[in-house]
């Protein structure tokens, strides 16, 4: 997982749910800053894989179009097997099912 520019920071596009969820923050002013956010989500989330973060020039975010959420499949060769739509909303846990098996092939 590599957490990017944070997709509803209260001083820009405040979420209704971010704030039942208890989940407000700002945008990151420094990579300090943006450490402190990922390491809230990751501990939220219950997210068990490894975390790393975009660096703040966001790099990682542009060349892969990950705003606000993209789910990606990188087959055994590096290469990107799967590209989800924009997320939450096009993510669908078939389609990836599909491209993993696709990927992995059962032994």
């Amino acid at each position: 997982m590599v957490y990017i520019t944070e997709a509803h920071p209260s001083d820009v596009w405040q979420m209704e749910s971010n704030m039942k969820d208890k989940v407000v923050f700002a945008s990151p002013h420094s990579e300090e800053e943006r450490g402190f956010v990922a390491g809230a989500c990751v501990r939220k989330l219950g997210i068990e894989i490894p975390a790393v973060l975009d660096e703040f020039g966001n790099s990682t975010e542009s060349a892969y179009t990950a705003w606000p959420d993209r789910l990606y499949l990188i087959d055994a060769a590096g290469r990107v097997a799967y590209k989800s739509r924009p997320g939450p909303f096009g993510f669908h846990a078939d389609e990836l099912k599909a491209a993993i098996q696709k990927a992995v092939p059962a032994h």
